[in-house]
């Protein structure tokens, strides 16, 4: 599926949806149909409604975002412009969506009706479940602006809800109207999932961050939209917000806690014949741990019967309530103590208990940037940066991803062999050349690395980044040589001892101002190892 985010947000393509904005004019007034506007008997001055307080709690943020040059990492974008919107809570803050402020230099907010804007900080970001903290250089701006109330359960399906924010289309606050339609435990950025409320008012670029009120409570907070299908967007819930901010006390955003085991369902008559189970017994089948460590505590084939004492039915779902299902794993950021959830499974016939480690963190091959700026570190004509997420995916998207998925695949590249892999060792990821050539003599006659992996620097094999830098530094031999992890291609050899003055030179003709990022850079810096 398509998915496009709805704040005016050039780099994630995530989530959200094209849809239809209703008029402002039209949407207030069927507003005020539900809350009709009154005014005091003595001095005949408006009384506030509910749809008023809303509005008062309802900010637009204004972010100037430079985005990571993904294959150039040692610059940035240029500046771009983004909107979205946000919400006062307790604490003196701003929730907000974070890909309104993803990667931004600046934040600004700006009441409803209000003629200025106000700075205001990043204080807490969680690319994964899409939420910002934003706290306000004039703490003075909460004297007339008081927090949102947040309704404490879930809304009901076909409950009424209003979608407040600043959509393109307009400057003025706008309110759209519409009911809730779904809610699911679904993945927001891998490997995140979360509950996901869908709704059918209105959500387009800009609404990021807005509240969905349902009464005068908010249920949650505007993120997404379906780009290929009409009038469905989604919110993140209250539950989830309630996490975040929980998570985000200490000051620090650890993540939710999650399993991460390939499962599948039980619904096949012979896969239930197979494993020899009773009528009675109904759940999901393990069909990959996620660790082959023998005291890991999940087997192949085992099914998973019920998590804490909780049911599970042979599609992985569960009961909430009489009229909602969802997936089972939602349970997991309900129940887990110590990093741990308690499983019951059927293993070999036989029923057992087991404590299943759980963690916010699954490490992989290709790691997700999550709001950070791409490693990098240059050496005479080369570049080195991490293969990420985000630079394969980049190369697998738009007209030309065709052309590179074949280049890829008949190199044997694992930048197309170990898409989804985790490492295979404790601290394993690809060192990639993420740029042509830097112009110089000393390339004469190779052909370009660009997108090609590291496998080797003198016959060493390469473990990360890191670690390259760390044997181009304790290098003692008179050529550097880099192998490249392809089925073709050549191998190239540098003179050691050219090296450093080339280096210069070319950061010196190229503008570049730093041979290496922060981490890179305390690696070539530091002694060699003995």
């Amino acid at each position: 599926m398509n998915f496009n985010l709805p704040g005016r947000n050039p780099l994630k393509t995530l989530f959200l949806v094209a849809g239809l904005a209703l008029p402002f004019i039209a949407v207030r007034a069927a507003a005020a149909d539900s809350d009709a506007a009154k005014t005091d008997a003595t001095t005949n001055a408006p009384i506030e409604t509910k749809a008023d307080a809303v509005a008062n709690s309802v900010v637009k943020v204004f972010s100037t975002v430079r985005y990571p040059d993904l294959y150039k990492p040692w610059t940035k974008d240029a500046p771009s412009e983004a909107t979205g919107s946000g919400v006062v809570i307790e604490g003196k803050r701003i929730l907000t969506c974070a890909h309104v402020v993803l990667y931004a230099s600046q934040v600004q907010i700006q009441a409803n009706q209000a003629g200025d804007k106000i700075s205001a900080k990043v204080e807490a970001i969680a690319p994964g479940i899409d939420l910002a903290v934003l706290k306000p250089d004039d703490e003075t701006f909460f004297d007339s602006h008081l927090p949102l109330s947040r309704a404490k359960v879930l809304p009901e399906i076909r409950d009424m809800v209003m979608a407040y924010g600043y959509p393109e289309g307009g400057t003025s606050l706008s309110i759209t109207k519409g009911i809730v339609s779904r809610i699911e435990f679904e993945s927001y950025n891998y490997p995140v999932s979360g509950l996901r409320i869908q709704i059918d008012a209105a959500i387009n670029p800009g609404n990021s961050g807005g509240p969905a009120v349902v009464g005068d409570k908010m249920i949650g907070l505007a993120f997404s939209r379906l780009g290929s299908a009409d009038n469905i967007g989604y919110i993140i819930p209250n539950e989830e917000i309630e996490l975040f901010l929980q998570d985000i006390a200490d000051g620090h955003y650890d993540g939710k806690p999650a399993m991460f085991d390939d499962l599948q369902t039980l619904e096949n008559p012979a896969l239930r014949s197979f494993l020899k189970l009773d009528k009675s017994v109904e759940g999901m089948v393990v069909h990959k741990p996620d660790s082959t460590d023998p005291a890991y505590p999940l087997k192949e084939w085992d099914v998973i019967t019920k998590i804490g004492d909780t049911p599970v039915d042979d599609q992985g779902m569960i009961k909430l309530g009489a009229n909602l299902r969802v997936r089972f794993q939602y349970l997991v950021q309900k129940i887990a103590q110590n990093g741990k959830v308690p499983l019951t499974v059927v293993r070999a016939g036989k029923e057992t208990q087991v404590e299943l480690p759980v963690s916010p963190k699954h490490p992989m091959v290709m790691p997700d940037l999550a709001g950070a700026y791409p490693s990098y570190f240059v050496y005479g004509p080369l570049v080195f940066s991490t293969a990420t997420e985000q630079f394969v995916s980049g190369l697998l998207r738009g007209t030309r991803a065709p052309r590179w998925i074949n280049w890829l695949s008949a190199m044997g590249s694992p930048l197309v062999k170990r898409i989804g892999d985790k490492p295979a060792f404790a601290g394993e990821e690809l060192a990639v050349v993420p740029s042509p050539f830097f112009p110089h003599r000393l390339a004469k006659g190779y052909s370009d690395p660009f997108c090609q992996v590291v496998k080797t620097v003198n016959g060493i094999p390469i473990k990360n980044l890191g670690h390259l830098v760390e044997v181009l530094r304790d290098a003692k031999s008179q050529f550097i040589i880099v192998e490249f992890n392809n089925r073709a291609g050549e191998t190239m050899v540098f003179p050691r001892a050219e090296m450093p003055a080339v280096t210069d030179e070319i950061l010196t003709d190229n503008g570049v101002r730093s041979q290496g990022s922060p981490d890179t850079m305390a690696i070539w810096n530091a002694k060699p190892s003995q």
